[in-house]
């Protein structure tokens, strides 16, 4: 593949939940496009199977086998990249967990604050931690993975719609923050996908009607490339549109 072919060459990325289904996808494809990947999971396993898989394509991972509910970790990684590399690229927030699907009433505490934990304040805090690096790349590009649930607000999706409406104003702001400087703040709803997480929730789907992780990983790497200038919106996988949040379905 010729540098024409890796719009993203030379460049750095951090991925989270990048061990399986959307995060994996999207890892290997911007490291197809030239990034250098740091992919953090909570599976040391995984991480290395997508190790393999990066090499493979013959570009290179460094992993960060991280829970993102361990904050300090998260400050960690940032003093971490800027040490080594004094700045970061992209940022892909995509790791999220979908909780139970049961009347609010019924949802406990602790899977409440779980769902907010992973899907909200873990975003809250890559943000807070990598933000001054995302500001040092001359196209800094923050990617969040939010949900059609945050709109649609369906009976018995309390917790994760919640918690995709929380992540969509957060990176709404940020992106309102950063208009100024070289950092875009987008926001990416991939719709139905044959993900894990889709099955647990839509048992009895038809898995062979739904699109991969792989149809949608070409777009994390249009969104991240230095010349998409777009930011505080929304990219719809399903309408291969970008919306304002207010036109998203």
């Amino acid at each position: 593949m010729s540098t024409f072919d890796k719009p993203l060459a030379g460049r750095l990325a951090v991925v989270t939940g990048a061990s399986r289904g959307i995060g994996r996808a999207a890892a290997l494809a911007l490291a197809e496009a030239g990034a250098h990947i740091i992919a953090v999971a909570r599976t040391q396993g995984g991480l290395e199977e997508l190790d393999d898989a990066i090499r493979q394509v013959g570009a290179s991972a460094t992993l960060v086998p991280l829970d993102l509910t361990d904050y300090d970790a998260i400050d960690r990684l940032g003093a971490g990249i800027h040490e080594r590399w004094k700045r970061l690229d992209i940022l892909v927030g995509n790791a999220g967990i979908l909780g139970n699907l049961t009347p609010i009433g019924h949802v406990t505490p602790k899977t409440w604050a779980q769902v907010m934990e992973i899907n909200v304040t873990a975003n809250y805090r890559l943000i807070r931690s990598l933000d001054p690096l995302l500001r040092m790349s001359d196209a800094g590009r923050a990617i969040f993975v939010t949900s059609g649930a945050a709109q649609k607000c369906k009976a018995y999706w309390g917790p994760y719609s919640v918690s995709k409406a929380a992540l969509d104003a957060l990176v709404r702001t940020y992106a309102a923050e950063t208009a100024t400087t070289n950092v875009r703040a987008m926001l990416l709803n991939p719709g139905p996908l044959r993900t894990s997480m889709r099955k647990a929730a839509m048992p009895g789907e038809d898995e062979t009607t739904l699109k991969t992780p792989e149809d949608l990983a070409p777009h994390f790497v249009r969104l991240a490339r230095p010349d998409f200038d777009e930011t505080g919106k929304i990219y719809d996988f399903p309408s291969d549109r970008v919306l304002t949040p207010q036109m998203a379905s």
